[in-house]
């Protein structure tokens, strides 16, 4: 009985702060360019970044970068930072929808929809500071 106590306690200890990527921060911020589109080439992708359970940005290749806002939240993207996307087309299309891909050993995770891509250029801020909201 004893052991099992430990045991969870040891699992909620491990489950908390030294492993989880804290809410608070903040998507970095960036200023929109034209209008959103409904698809990117595939081909096109350089790199994603997942910037939260609800943002990923695709650095396309030739430096532009599109952000995706996805309409619900994606339960754990942020934290794994990594996702899966099956596409019968050549594009990432707001239609499609993306799996978190959990860690060990690369389990899929939950599946979401993706948004529009809105075109963006980041917008720089002095190393270090934070932009927390209040």
């Amino acid at each position: 009985m004893r052991i099992s106590f430990l045991l969870a306690v040891l699992i909620a200890a491990l489950s908390t702060s030294a492993y989880a990527k804290p809410e608070t921060d903040p998507v970095p911020p960036a200023t929109p360019i034209g209008k959103p589109v409904s698809c990117i080439p595939l081909n096109q992708v350089m790199s994603t970044e997942v910037q939260s359970d609800k943002v990923i940005d695709f650095h396309m290749i030739g430096g532009k970068i599109y952000r995706n806002t996805l309409p619900y939240s994606c339960p754990n993207l942020g934290f794994e930072q990594r996702f899966e996307h099956t596409s019968w087309t050549n594009d990432y299309c707001a239609v499609d929808t993306i799996t978190v891909l959990e860690y060990p050993p690369l389990m899929q995770g939950a599946t979401c929809g993706l948004g529009d891509f809105q075109q963006v250029v980041p917008i720089k801020t002095p190393q270090g500071l934070r932009h927390n909201s209040p």
